[in-house]
């Protein structure tokens, strides 16, 4: 029997996605991976310590240490070669990763956005950003994709998405806070099953 998917997650700041990932795993929603890594850029990333509550390595690769992308990215696929990673899920991870890295890891690397793509996505829309994007603009349905990472920002083959209706009286803190909860939560873990299923050949 084909071991597990190994499934490093990469983070940036408190690991809210996170959280939910490592919940599924425990909750038997993740059954064909098994999260070994979580990674992040950021040394004071609260993430990291919802890691260490699970049991789970914490590894940073700081940008102080590694100022140049260059740099950065070989210390990264170092540890990932040494930890035996076979699928990178990019959780909150505000750093763009080059086309040769995305290049390296093709069809292994997914991203939750919080927006159904292809609408409010590419570079510059992160964080609250694409949330008062959709405000402003007045849809009145926004939500949540998981998708395949390339080279392109958010440019990627979609994997899931889930609809969250925007609400009267909706703030960009207050919709994000829902598409986390309704969208976010529910389907970044359901991709990460469908990914490590299919990686893992069973």
């Amino acid at each position: 029997m084909a071991r597990k998917t190994r499934i490093a997650v990469f983070v940036s700041g408190g690991g809210t996605n996170l959280q939910a990932l490592l919940e599924a795993e425990r909750d038997g929603i993740i059954t064909d991976g098994e999260i070994v890594l979580v990674l992040s850029n950021n040394p004071n990333a609260y993430a990291l310590e919802r890691a260490k509550a699970f049991g789970v390595e914490g590894i940073c690769v700081d940008k102080k240490e590694y100022p140049d992308l260059a740099s950065r990215e070989r210390e990264t696929v170092r540890i990932l070669e040494e930890k035996q990673i076979d699928l990178i899920v990019l959780a909150g991870y505000l750093s763009i990763l080059s086309a040769e890295f995305t290049a390296r890891y093709e069809g292994r690397i997914i991203n939750v956005h919080p927006s159904l793509i292809p609408s409010f996505c590419g570079k510059g829309y992160y964080g609250l950003k694409v949330h008062e994007a959709a405000l402003s603009y007045g849809v009145k349905v926004t939500g949540a994709t998981v998708h395949y990472v390339n080279e392109i920002p958010d440019g990627g083959k979609i994997i899931a998405q889930r609809a969250v209706e925007i609400q009267e009286g909706d703030t960009p803190e207050l919709l994000q806070k829902r598409v986390m909860q309704e969208a976010e939560w529910k389907i970044l873990p359901l991709a990460t099953q469908i990914v490590s299923k299919k990686l893992r050949g069973v």
